[in-house]
């Protein structure tokens, strides 16, 4: 009798699994929305219409990329965090949404850290400091001589108060002991252009955006922030070799989906978009652009949260960002 109970309960585990097989694979065949957290036309949006047919093709159903603009991507994390864990939800998340926001809203609409559940991470990218073409500064060296020399002069543009280039700017001046003054724009577009007409000095901006302007000749890149030096600029140096051994922002893109999603399809969505990023499409589009493919996982882009939104904490403390 005790053999009987326990075939019986294995037999019902067993049609429980492949019940949950079945569905994930139902709800896979299904539309599935990509979630945007900024307006149309912009580097994110851009990003993930170029991997969403990729995407949905090594997924087998269509991706539909929905924007969600609003609050620095928190409108559309928060939209995520509240759907249902039925695979037809997706985050296509800016690292600066789950890293930076925690530390400069004084309420989140989501906590990034619980509320989301991490799937793939997708691709990293650089900021590069670019000057007015009309200033004297050939290197970083030479710029942190004048903002030296001129404390509160050398102003800087960003996309925003608390934006990444914001928080760029002031861990550069916190790590070169200098003092820049803070000139925030709606916008990344807006502040390139009082930086190429002199109204300002420098600004940090995505390498994607920022390429054109260089090759063009209409402003002047001194060093990229990632680690390595970028594919897109590669004559360019890092802030490392421009004498600032540990200044490192690099910003990324990563998938994520409502809390509790069945391990199941968090398994599909992660496999579709291994093979997305290996195809020979997805790298030569992102790597004209200046992105650097990241074949991680899960683990790897929740720990890689955690360690930045510690990052951006203390590089916020002693400054009004919220």
């Amino acid at each position: 009798m005790k053999t009987t109970a326990l075939t019986r309960r294995t037999a019902l585990a067993g049609a429980a699994l492949l019940l949950l097989a079945s569905q994930a694979t139902a709800q896979i065949n299904t539309p599935v929305r990509l979630v945007v957290g900024y307006a149309a036309g912009g580097p994110v949006d851009t990003t993930a219409r170029l991997f969403a047919p990729v995407f949905a093709r090594e997924l087998g159903t269509q991706v539909i990329v929905e924007n969600r603009p609003g609050a620095s991507g928190n409108v559309a994390g928060a939209s995520v965090a509240k759907a249902a864990p039925d695979g037809l939800t997706l985050f296509f998340a800016a690292s600066p949404t789950l890293t930076i926001s925690p530390n400069i809203y004084k309420k989140m609409p989501f906590d990034p850290a619980t509320d989301l559940t991490p799937v793939a991470p997708l691709v990293s990218y650089a900021n590069v400091l670019v000057v007015n073409k009309d200033l004297p500064f050939k290197n970083v060296s030479e710029l942190l001589a004048y903002a030296r020399a001129n404390p509160g002069k050398l102003g800087y543009g960003s996309a925003g108060t608390g934006a990444s280039n914001h928080l760029s700017g002031e861990l550069l001046a916190a790590q070169s002991q200098t003092q820049l003054m803070h000139v925030p724009y709606k916008g990344n577009a807006p502040a390139m252009t009082d930086v190429i007409g002199g109204q300002i000095g420098m600004m940090f901006d995505i390498v994607s955006t920022a390429r054109g302007y260089v090759a063009g000749g209409r402003v002047r890149a001194l060093a990229v922030t990632s680690r390595e030096r970028n594919s897109a600029l590669p004559e360019v140096p890092t802030m490392r070799e421009a004498g600032l051994p540990n200044f490192e922002v690099v910003g990324w893109y990563g998938l994520y989906a409502p809390p509790k999603l069945p391990a199941a399809l968090a398994t599909r969505y992660a496999e579709a978009a291994r093979k997305a990023l290996a195809s020979d499409e997805l790298k030569v589009l992102w790597t004209d652009q200046g992105y650097d493919r990241w074949p991680g996982t899960a683990e790897t882009m929740a720990a890689q949260a955690s360690r930045e939104r510690a990052m951006w904490s203390t590089v916020t403390k002693g400054i009004n960002v919220e």
